[in-house]
């Protein structure tokens, strides 16, 4: 089963907002020195997964990640937090794109809400940086990884670690987080030998 290319989100640039396609954005860092460095994000409300990665060409290479965990309380203080521990690792590893996983369908309205802002907290907190941001939807991520879209998260987080070659345990989170990545990685490798094969054709 092939995976459908995901619809890019919007990012913000110099005070217009500019859509951004795998092709486009592919292209133009595909030929980067040291591959290309990735973001990966799984937002939550309470936590937060992110996962950095560098992708050169089908090779992938593991460079950070963690759990951002919101102070129980106000949720505006939760959301501050995202926004501010995000923005922390978007400076401090400087990726040159980054990938989000969307918002599932849930039959809880408020958890959806909760989550629709945590993860605008998070996209709006690299917004500063001028990325390239792109979503993907979990079924995605996991068809993408594992190679099934209804995959388990213990058979993600294996995935991950075979194909970043990690030693024991990584947190849940952080594990989904750098699938995100990855994903994204298989997405625009995808973008650029597509490009590829219709200048040669």
């Amino acid at each position: 089963m092939t995976s459908r290319t995901s619809t890019p989100t919007r990012t913000f640039r110099k005070k217009s907002w500019r859509a951004y396609d795998h092709e486009t954005a592919a292209v133009k860092t595909s030929t980067m020195s040291g591959g290309v460095r990735i973001l990966g994000i799984d937002p939550g409300s309470q936590v937060t997964g992110f996962g950095l990665i560098v992708a050169d060409g089908t090779r992938y290479s593991y460079v950070a990640s963690g759990c951002i965990r919101t102070p129980s309380g106000d949720f505006a203080d939760r959301l501050r937090e995202i926004y501010l521990q995000v923005g922390e690792v978007s400076r401090k590893h400087q990726p040159h794109e980054v990938a989000i996983e969307g918002v599932f369908v849930s039959q809880n309205a408020a958890t959806a809400l909760k989550l629709g802002q945590a993860r605008a907290a998070a996209m709006c907190a690299t917004f500063a940086l001028e990325l390239p941001v792109f979503e993907y939807a979990p079924r995605q991520i996991k068809q993408s990884v594992v190679g099934t879209g209804k995959a388990e998260k213990v058979q993600v987080e294996h995935m991950v670690r075979v194909l970043l070659q990690l030693k024991g345990q990584i947190q849940s989170d952080a594990a989904d987080a750098l699938a995100v990545a990855l994903c994204h990685a298989n997405m625009r490798g995808s973008a650029i030998r597509l490009a590829a094969a219709q200048v040669h054709a």
